[in-house]
């Protein structure tokens, strides 16, 4: 009988060693594959989460495909509806303020309070018929006071602010009436403060921006500070006013003419770079965070970024994707929609050749977490791996003694 001596001077035969692999094997067994350790659940324990008891979230789990797909058919919320009752179009975006300056030309036709000698040195004279010369004056630029008052030779303290430059011409017209043959005032805004809006944060000339006649729009007042420093689909725009804030990434601010809303004197816009990611657990060629850095990401795409299924621990019927969904999207799913957001699972079965095309058509979504589950076999693998590593080091040392 062939004898193996292990150490500590220890001898037994083979007909004890075959005792000891079974009773070594036996006690792996007795252990359970429960016990080995693992990516995350299999397919069925994660479709038995869904049992009230084991479900505080209220999550449910929603198959992919061509039936569900369409309820994504759905417009997105639109964020800048909130202004929508303060839609400019048109209002125009010359009104004076307090701090704006003011450049006055006054024009008057024969006797003149503004002597051609006394007025500076734009101060010309012209032909003017029958009524003899017409002489102009531009009267150093004049601030709006604390009050919203300029001051005017011969006409006083003229109210500004609150009014066009065409108003405010009028009335310097009207306190001239009396004291000059046939005034004629022009008035136009050299500096504004009161008409404009600060752009700051990701753009590449932050700054205060007047307004104009042409009605800006939150994204001519982008390209105005120079456009996003990140890429369009890495930066987010959230626009303030009067104490309301509204926020959407610029793709979909460029892509929806609705959101792109008419600006208001003291708007603030406020650019930020978040690039939108996903994450990837589970029995994946790679767990990590990754990235969309494109302005739209399908399933099959993130899938295909993360590697794929791992060949040798994945189920491929078992592809999870977590999300809170929009309540909208929830109940064109036929799921109560209670709360802003509604934790829904989505599973796609790999397994199926039309899930392929759906995930096409799925679209990602900032902090989507995917998950590919565990294959039932992946434990018994282990387990007979580990069984593996145990006996093969005994069984080499007992071939080498016979």
């Amino acid at each position: 009988m062939q004898q193996t001596r292990f150490g500590f001077g220890r001898t037994i035969t083979n007909h004890s060693y075959r005792r000891y692999l079974f009773w070594t094997a036996g006690a792996l067994a007795l252990t359970g594959c429960a016990a080995l350790p693992a990516s995350g659940p299999t397919e069925s324990q994660v479709l038995a989460g869904q049992q009230t008891q084991k479900n505080p979230t209220g999550f449910n789990i929603i198959p992919l495909d061509a039936n569900s797909i369409q309820a994504f058919d759905i417009a997105p919320p639109s964020p800048m509806s909130v202004f929508a009752d303060d839609d400019a179009a048109g209002a125009g975006n010359d009104t004076i303020g307090i701090g704006d300056m003011l450049d006055i030309s006054i024009f008057e036709a024969g006797n003149s309070l503004f002597a051609p000698g006394a007025a500076p040195a734009t101060a010309a004279a012209a032909p003017a018929g029958p009524s003899g010369a017409v002489s102009s004056i531009n009267l150093p630029p004049e601030e709006v006071d604390a009050q919203g008052y300029v001051s005017v030779p011969y006409a006083g303290r003229i109210k500004a602010a609150g009014a066009t430059p065409d108003d405010v011409a009028n009335r310097i017209e009207g306190a001239l009436s009396g004291q000059s043959q046939n005034p004629q005032v022009i008035v136009t805004i050299s500096k504004n403060l009161a008409d404009t809006v600060i752009v700051s944060g990701a753009v590449k000339s932050p700054g205060r921006f007047p307004l104009t006649l042409a009605n800006e729009q939150l994204l001519d007042m982008i390209a105005i500070a120079g456009g996003p420093t990140h890429g369009d689909e890495d930066e987010s725009v959230e626009l303030t006013r009067d104490g309301q804030s509204a926020d959407l990434p610029l793709t979909d601010l460029e892509s929806d003419a609705t959101q792109n809303v008419y600006l208001e004197p003291g708007d603030h816009i406020q650019l930020s770079y978040n690039p939108r990611s996903y994450t990837v657990f589970g029995a994946a060629e790679k767990v990590e965070q990754i990235t969309f850095d494109a302005p739209k990401l399908t399933l099959a795409e993130a899938l295909a970024r993360a590697g794929g299924p791992s060949d040798g621990q994945a189920d491929p019927n078992g592809i999870f994707l977590f999300r809170f969904e929009r309540p909208a999207v929830a109940a064109r799913l036929g799921l109560p929609a209670a709360g802003a957001k509604v934790p829904v699972i989505y599973q796609l079965d790999m397994m199926q050749p039309a899930s392929y095309f759906v995930a096409q058509e799925f679209a990602m979504q900032d902090q989507d977490v995917l998950y590919i589950a565990n294959a039932k076999t992946d434990k018994v693998s282990k387990f007979l791996g580990l069984v593996g590593a145990v006996v093969a080091p005994a069984s080499t040392a007992t071939n080498l003694a016979q």
